[in-house]
């Protein structure tokens, strides 16, 4: 088993920008492309990945230490302190059923797509973390129970396929991703309840009439309602929440106004290589079973994050969700860790209001606030699985959550009914 767990450990720490080129090349094999057109396509995909995760890594590598100092800055003091998602996937892979769990989440997607129960090939293969942490979770659970934490896996992976099948239609037509859906265990879990809030925020007097998509606020204010700029209006406005000097809060706004600029192309360098890879898998489906086959690429949510609503929403959710913390009665958890990933919470959330951000605030800070209450309630068994795989738990703190892992929807319903099945044996 540790054998095992050492070879998947390898293949996941090439990176989703390796993963990612070599499954395409053999997927777009299998399915009838030629060598060099898949191997073309795959290093393609590769470039738009690099592209994307250094955009990341600018959005992470700045919005992450603002968030922390406006945690120091204000003084907020909570016992338990948001890990993030980094710290979550690594308890994860520490768990004795985390090396299996990847070729059962593989097996399970093709099994879907075989029966027609999903329509989604789930190619983000470094995700599978996610159903993994809900294995390793009921696993501590049910104290050591392998199939029960299979199981528990299994569960967490159908529902992200359903989904993503689900909102795929919305990932095509507002994202403009053709043929790719987006089976992100946080993204999901996050649109799981964040769609039907979002449903019912589209419906309250008054609230309703109230339109800012990108498209209306530029109209209306010309050059600065332009997604760099307003990147740059937010950038500037979290440096001045965050205390920095004049000089920091500049390089806070230009970095925000790269992101907002440089993630949608990205993404379309990404898409020019996907597409001849999914438009050969339809084709070769067609001529094999003589109809027409629907199946969607999964792929990473980071696709979609750098939509300019999507990022002015997030941005906007960091100070709202600290906010949130202080007075939301009932939360004991200090975000930190997780903050600069709200983009990939809110991704579902910001498609269901069409890009509306007035709305998806609205509905972001709602679903922020359960998360927060969620991550709460399961502190303790977060932070007994975290000791339980001998993480380096900070000094001075006695409780570790994460939103992504503690605050997720799919995976807090998946511990609720395991801790029911727990106490039935």
């Amino acid at each position: 088993m540790d054998g095992l767990l050492s070879v998947v450990q390898y293949i996941l720490n090439l990176g989703p920008t390796v993963i990612l080129p070599l499954t395409i090349t053999i997927v777009g094999m299998a399915f009838g492309q030629g060598f060099k057109k898949a191997f073309k396509s795959g290093i393609t995909i590769g470039v738009g990945f690099v592209g994307i995760n250094l955009v990341v890594g600018l959005l992470v590598n700045n919005l992450g230490p603002a968030a922390q100092q406006m945690v120091q800055r204000f003084g907020l003091q909570l016992n338990i302190i948001d890990m993030g998602w980094p710290a979550a996937a690594a308890i994860s892979w520490a768990s004795p059923v985390a090396a299996i769990m990847i070729p059962i989440a593989m097996a399970v997607n093709i099994v879907m797509l075989l029966t027609k129960t999903t329509k989604c090939m789930d190619i983000d293969i470094w995700n599978y973390w996610h159903f993994t942490a809900a294995a390793a979770s009921v696993f501590v659970l049910t104290n050591g129970n392998y199939l029960l934490a299979i199981l528990g896996g299994i569960i967490y992976e159908i529902a992200v396929l359903k989904i993503a099948d689900k909102t795929q239609p919305m990932v095509e037509n507002f994202f403009g991703l053709e043929g790719v859906s987006l089976p992100t265990g946080s993204t999901t879990a996050f649109g799981l309840i964040g769609i039907p809030i979002a449903k019912v925020v589209n419906k309250i007097p008054g609230i309703k009439n109230l339109k800012a998509d990108p498209e209306t606020i530029q109209k209306r204010f010309g050059i600065f309602g332009e997604p760099m700029m307003m990147g740059l209006i937010l950038g500037l406005g979290l440096g001045a929440l965050a205390g920095y000097d004049f000089g920091k809060i500049l390089q806070m706004g230009i970095s925000m106004a790269g992101v907002m600029l440089l993630m949608p192309r990205m993404v379309k360098i990404l898409m020019e290589g996907l597409i001849p890879v999914s438009e050969s898998v339809r084709e070769f489906l067609q001529k094999k079973f003589g109809e027409k086959v629907d199946i969607t690429i999964g792929l990473d949510a980071a696709v979609a994050v750098g939509h300019p609503a999507v990022m002015a929403t997030a941005l906007i959710l960091v100070p709202i969700t600290l906010l949130l913390s202080v007075i939301l009665p009932g939360n004991q958890v200090l975000p930190f860790g997780d903050l600069a990933t709200i983009p990939f919470y809110i991704a579902f959330v910001v498609g269901a209001h069409k890009g509306n951000i007035v709305h998806s605030v609205i509905t972001g800070t709602i679903i922020m606030a359960l998360s927060l209450l969620m991550a709460t309630n399961i502190a303790s068994f977060h932070t007994m699985m975290a000791q339980q795989a001998h993480f380096a738990i900070p000094k001075g703190t006695t409780l570790v959550s994460s939103l992504d892992m503690g605050g997720n929807f799919l995976n807090w319903i998946v511990i609720k009914i395991f801790q029911v099945i727990g106490g039935l044996f």
